[in-house]
């Protein structure tokens, strides 16, 4: 039944993890060509908020980003003293996912606190597309629930070296 749970919590992240980085980007990447194929085709057209886009993007891929580097294990760390010392892994791993449940707790509370402050200003809006900005706060705090859930999933893994998630049964 837990089992179940977490696979349904996996696939539902994975979703939103890769149509929500695709579809960031792609618009991004169709903004910015469109803005470079209007400069250099006239000399007077320009999609003067197409800065503000990629912008927005690059926040947003990049905190979206880390919560598929914890499913795919690729999250940055210091990997120098499990190499020359083996039998330390299983432990600094442990060690590495409780400093990443620490981060993102705090990306949590600051982020929501952040978010708040921000909706509670109304003149607090983007420079050209004057979209609230409390809109782009908001990825802080939800990026840091999903890793702190997808982190304990892993934790989990490796302390008792099982698979909840099924990926093994996919490859």
């Amino acid at each position: 039944m837990v089992k179940k749970a977490i696979r349904w919590i996996d696939r539902t992240f994975l979703f939103v993890e890769e149509w929500s980085l695709f579809l960031a980007v792609m618009t991004a990447l169709c903004v910015a060509m469109a803005n470079v194929v209007l400069r250099k085709l006239t000399s007077d057209l320009n999609l003067y908020w197409s800065d503000e886009i990629v912008r927005k993007t690059i926040f947003f891929t990049t905190y979206f980003g880390c919560i598929a580097a914890i499913r795919g294990r690729s999250l940055i760390r210091v990997d120098a003293v499990p190499q020359l010392f083996p039998f330390l892994r299983r432990f600094l791993d442990q060690i590495n996912h409780l400093a990443v449940l620490l981060f993102s707790g705090l990306m949590i509370k600051f982020g929501w606190a952040l978010t708040t402050m921000v909706k509670q200003d109304e003149y607090a809006l983007t420079a050209t597309l004057q979209i609230p900005e409390w809109y782009f706060y908001a990825v802080l705090p939800t990026m840091g629930a999903m890793m702190f859930v997808r982190t304990l999933i892993v934790m989990v893994e490796d302390l008792f070296r099982i698979d909840l998630t099924g990926k093994e049964e996919a490859s």
